[in-house]
């Protein structure tokens, strides 16, 4: 008798024990599953991030030249070929220099020349003098202020390049106040800005 006693409360322990072991598999594989549905939504989050970020670069990798070359790159590689004073830097848009960084650089005889860089490379192309040059009193008084500018034109390119892919760097009187003008684009939206020649101050322009 104390046998078949012993024997049913050992069978009664197992099926106990083993529904709850059954109930902590149970429980394992709704955890895992939710671990999975977590880490998958955390996948597809994280993918759709990456896609913005790689779309913003897009957008503005567009806004300019060809390449990888900035802007203040390319007045670099302008100034070593051609030293002088770098008074504007944009993409040309015409004629077989089309896509490619357009720099303007004067130099110390006051003679103007058009230096062209590769958007890819960040090599000089070419350089010819500007023949449309005029150089009245306007030109000139602008010069001189850019030749004792603290901030030259690759310099704001770099300051300005914070505010979003620089797309043209130049020079700009305003009520006899002379300043950088930069063209920003960041996600398609383009805006423009007044450097300081002092400080490098960039403030967003009110008719932007």
């Amino acid at each position: 008798m104390k046998r078949n006693i012993v024997i049913a409360t050992l069978t009664a322990a197992a099926l106990v024990t083993g529904g709850t072991v059954a109930a902590f598999a149970a429980g394992d594989d709704d955890t895992t599953a939710q671990r999975q549905a977590s880490a998958g939504a955390q996948v597809i989050a994280d993918r759709d991030d990456a896609d913005d970020v790689n779309d913003r670069d897009d957008d503005d990798r567009t806004a300019t030249a060809d390449g990888d070359v900035t802007a203040a790159e390319a007045i670099a590689a302008a100034l070593k070929h051609t030293p002088g004073t770098a008074v504007s830097a944009d993409v040309d848009d015409d004629g077989a220099d089309a896509g490619t960084w357009d720099v303007d650089v004067v130099k110390g005889d006051g003679a103007e020349y058009s230096v062209n860089v590769a958007p890819d490379t960040g090599k000089v192309l070419g350089a010819h003098r500007d023949a449309d040059e005029d150089n009245d009193s306007e030109d000139r008084a602008e010069l001189a202020a850019l030749k004792g500018a603290e901030f030259d034109a690759r310099e704001i390119a770099k300051a300005a390049a914070a505010k979003g892919t620089v797309t043209e760097v130049g020079v700009d009187d305003d009520n006899g106040t002379v300043a950088w003008s930069v063209e920003t684009v960041k996600n398609k939206v383009t805006s423009e800005w007044k450097g300081a020649l002092d400080t490098g101050k960039l403030t967003q322009d009110q008719d932007d």
